[in-house]
């Protein structure tokens, strides 16, 4: 009797280690928490950048489809899996290769099945196959989580959530701040983009960075708009002393410096200050560079101004980090909240009479904007909001009534939307001021 061939070991199925690291990936986000771009190192370590690549698209777009990929799934069994469970697991990653990034069916379940080997292979076939067979076809724009819609929709309102899934299904923009602000008329034709302010521009979508003018000679760097903002409140810097607080990539740094500020920035990732290092090179920009816990570090003498990009939930980047939607929830933003209100309260001790501090954040939960600087404020007689105004900021852009800058998803829509971000900017009393109050 001839013998059966033996199956071919998970490890020869072409494109198999791939969807292992992927489900690897899935599993440090969903269920440990980490964040994408920080696991992806571990979960593809030794795949080729190819690979590493897809495993990246792969559960970007589980993530970004998760409640509509849940709901296939559950509409094709009879008995609802556990959210941990490795069946559902290999079904969010089938069914998002085949559904959002068109592998066709039959390689997506050829490289899922080996992940359940020992386990349910003909649960996963059989609800694959039941849910492909009936040509589904993913909701447009993406249904956010539930929880989120929730929270979300308490703070600013019913329409704030649909407008937040609206510009989900959308590309984010490449926007780039410019280290010569004069030069603004010059890139935007140079790059066939569209500009916003002195200093920005936006680029058009089919845009490759590393390929495109003035980059490799380090005339701009990739900053979306409103993170640029935070630097754009403290103008010209005429020599006078700033700290750039949490300041790896760099972004806002090389905006200080291009200004004439004498910057030091400060970060307690080493690894991220070598991409700061690696960008003010490329630019030709200078600042002093110190790897640091804020929390213990502390300044020699005090300082004209400070930019706190404060440690956040990084909510407001949800577009381009879909893994926060599903990691963060009220837990972890009032953890980041109290070390929030313990940095501003350190580092306000840093400023000189008459300095400034601006407070940002990249999120979209008021704990960590609105609430923070209110708290602060509130126990700080010597501070003073100083009001954004709308001269200084780019087109499309506006102080709220209070005086701080809020970009919510529905700014900039028709223009291909913003970052949600909160800054704010907090003048210290003048000596004279102070004396006058005492």
């Amino acid at each position: 009797m001839p013998r059966r061939p033996a199956s071919p070991r998970p490890d020869d199925v072409p494109g198999f280690p791939a969807r292992r690291a992927a489900l690897r990936l899935l599993d440090a986000v969903l269920r440990r928490g980490d964040p994408l771009e920080l696991a992806l190192h571990g979960a593809a370590q030794g795949l080729p950048s190819a690979d590493r690549a897809l495993v990246h698209a792969i559960v970007a777009e589980v993530l970004r489809h998760l409640p509509d990929l849940d709901a296939l799934i559950d509409g094709a069994t009879k008995q609802v899996l556990p959210d941990d469970a490795k069946a559902r697991m290999v079904l969010r990653i089938a069914l998002a290769q085949t559904l959002a990034l068109g592998t066709p069916a039959h390689a997506a379940i050829a490289t899922a099945l080996p992940l359940v080997d020992g386990g349910p292979r003909k649960l996963v076939h059989g609800v694959f196959g039941t849910v492909t067979r009936g040509e589904p076809v993913l909701p447009d724009p993406p249904t956010l989580p539930a929880d989120v819609i929730e929270r979300w929709a308490g703070q600013w309102g019913e329409a704030m959530p649909q407008a937040a899934a609206r510009v989900y299904a959308v590309r984010p923009p490449v926007d780039i701040s410019l280290r010569d602000a004069s030069e603004t008329a010059i890139w935007t034709d140079a790059l066939n983009g569209t500009s916003f302010a002195p200093g920005h521009v936006r680029l058009p979508e089919t845009a490759h960075i590393p390929e495109l003018p003035g980059f490799a000679e380090g005339a701009w760097w990739v900053q979306d708009i409103a993170a640029s903002c935070a630097a754009r409140l403290l103008g010209p810097g005429e020599g006078r002393s700033v700290l750039d607080l949490c300041a790896a990539p760099g972004g806002k740094t090389m905006q200080l410096a291009a200004a004439g500020w004498r910057v030091t920035s400060i970060d307690q990732s080493k690894k991220r200050l070598e991409r700061l290092t690696e960008n003010l090179t490329r630019t030709g920009l200078s600042a002093d560079i110190l790897p640091a816990d804020l929390r213990q570090w502390q300044p020699d003498a005090p300082v004209d101004a400070i930019l706190l990009d404060a440690p956040c939930s990084a909510t407001g980047i949800y577009r381009r980090h879909p893994d926060v939607l599903h990691r963060i929830g009220p837990r972890q933003i009032a953890e980041l909240a109290e070390l929030q209100g313990d940095l501003i309260a350190r580092v306000a001790g840093w400023l000189k009479p008459g300095g400034q501090i601006i407070y940002a954040t990249c999120s979209l939960e008021r704990a960590e904007g609105e609430e923070q600087v209110e708290r602060f404020l509130a126990a700080h007689p010597d501070f003073a909001l100083l009001p954004a105004q709308t001269a200084e900021l780019p087109q499309g852009l506006a102080p709220t009534p209070q005086g701080w800058l809020r970009t919510l998803p529905d700014t900039l829509t028709d223009q291909g939307g913003a970052d949600g971000f909160f800054i704010a900017r907090l003048a210290k009393a003048s000596d004279q001021a102070l004396t006058m109050k005492a």
